[in-house]
């Protein structure tokens, strides 16, 4: 889950108007010349873009019968984009796609199967779980970039400060741990948001989900469900507990406040290494705590598993497909993944890209810490869909302007309208 970038998305959005024929795009393809394949890269165009684009112009020079045409394009226009672009035959002949994305494009048949080709050669390599992540109806749709999830940040001077010597292992740990912090410090404690993925971690504690996929029942507004949202509802009152952001800059003011030391501690993912370190709280970056979310009642903790693969789209033309594989294959080698975590402090998809040099990044080490409470999502392609609706609803209760009971009410209506065939 990445925020993205106002600035860069009307230069995205202009890219796009010429690039999205991709799978079709061969203005330079003719038989004696290269073949150019059009990438559309959803990373975060300030932290994390400018090393994909190095690697693609690496890609390029070792092969020089290949062009790669990259395109940044904003995380949270991109599924919506491929989509519509892919239905009429023109999507990019690559896509950066989130996990959550890659079995609901594979339905569709939007993506090509990549079992067997040169872009799982290394399929040994990486993390089982991943690859599992990567598909649909028992074929592998996608080849795993990145990994990533949630985990309680903290700024260990503050809680140093408070006679707090170690992170918070439940939630009620941490609300009295808000309430010493901004007792000793005056600083709050914690800030939550109000954004579905990040409530997330409260399911897990419960033992729950929104939908339970193999029973085919929508969970959400179980009476686990509705202890867990009760829990992330009441982390928004209370001693050295931030009130809930609801405005539409909320994750930027979340995360200025924590790099600033004006917050003490935020659940986060580590794609924000890199801006936590660039903060006044971390110039000292062995200031920065990393540890698992807090447990719920269950005594179960856990945040979701995200991260992005690589995909090939169906539609693009043999010679493009042909190019994308072996592109896919460069970019998801070893060596690319742990250039990718050396300047993105990003976390890698396979074992043999850990090196020594990688886990000497202690945002890195401490995000790869948590990694084993991180819980997988059901091969369910309408999944990540199911988070809008809560994302419509959540922030009306945390702000106060719709009981707990209605909200959830409301989004288990529209979550049944997104799983028709699921009982309630």
């Amino acid at each position: 889950m990445r925020r993205g970038i106002a600035a860069t998305a009307l230069v995205a959005s202009l890219a796009l108007a010429a690039t999205a024929c991709g799978g079709s795009d061969s203005g330079s393809d003719k038989s004696d010349g290269p073949t150019t394949i059009t990438w559309w890269d959803t990373s975060n165009a300030t932290n994390e873009a400018p090393t994909y684009k190095a690697l693609a112009q690496q890609f390029e020079k070792a092969n020089p019968g290949i062009k790669v045409k990259y395109v940044n394009v904003p995380f949270d226009q991109a599924q919506n984009k491929f989509d519509t672009a892919a239905g009429s035959k023109g999507a990019p002949d690559i896509l950066r796609s989130e996990v959550g994305w890659t079995p609901a494009f594979a339905k569709k048949g939007f993506f090509l199967p990549l079992d067997g080709t040169a872009a799982l050669a290394d399929q040994a390599k990486f993390q089982p779980s991943l690859i599992e992540q990567a598909k649909y109806d028992g074929k592998t749709y996608g080849v795993p970039l990145v990994t990533d999830t949630l985990a309680l940040v903290y700024n260990k001077a503050l809680f140093k400060k408070a006679g707090i010597t170690e992170a918070p292992k439940t939630w009620a740990d941490l609300k009295a741990d808000a309430a010493k912090i901004k007792s000793k410090t005056d600083v709050d404690g914690y800030w939550g948001s109000t954004q579905a993925y990040y409530a997330q971690s409260f399911l897990y504690g419960e033992g729950t989900d929104t939908v339970d996929a193999t029973a085919k029942k929508i969970t959400v507004n179980s009476a686990a469900a509705q202890k867990a949202y009760g829990t992330w509802q009441g982390l928004f009152s209370g001693k050295g507990l931030h009130k809930a952001d609801t405005t539409a800059d909320a994750y930027a003011h979340i995360q200025d406040a924590f790099v600033n030391g004006k917050v003490a501690a935020i659940v986060q993912g580590p794609w924000e290494i890199t801006n936590f370190y660039k903060g006044s709280a971390f110039t000292d970056k062995s200031n920065l705590g990393i540890a698992t979310v807090p447990a719920g009642s269950s005594g179960k903790a856990g945040a979701p598993t995200g991260g992005h693969n690589l995909s090939v789209y169906a539609g693009s033309d043999k010679a493009h497909q042909e190019a994308s594989l072996k592109f896919v294959k460069f970019m998801t080698s070893a060596k690319s993944q742990a250039t990718i975590a050396l300047k993105n402090s990003t976390l890698p998809t396979r074992d043999d890209a850990y090196t020594s040099e990688v886990k000497a990044d202690p945002g890195i080490a401490g995000y790869q810490t948590v990694l084993s409470a991180a819980q997988p999502r059901p091969a369910l392609p309408e999944y990540s869909s199911l988070w809008g609706p809560l994302d419509t609803e959540l922030p009306k209760i945390a702000g106060g302007k719709e009981s707990l009971d209605k909200g959830l009410s409301n989004a288990e209506l529209a979550i049944a309208k997104l799983v028709p065939d699921f009982s309630k």
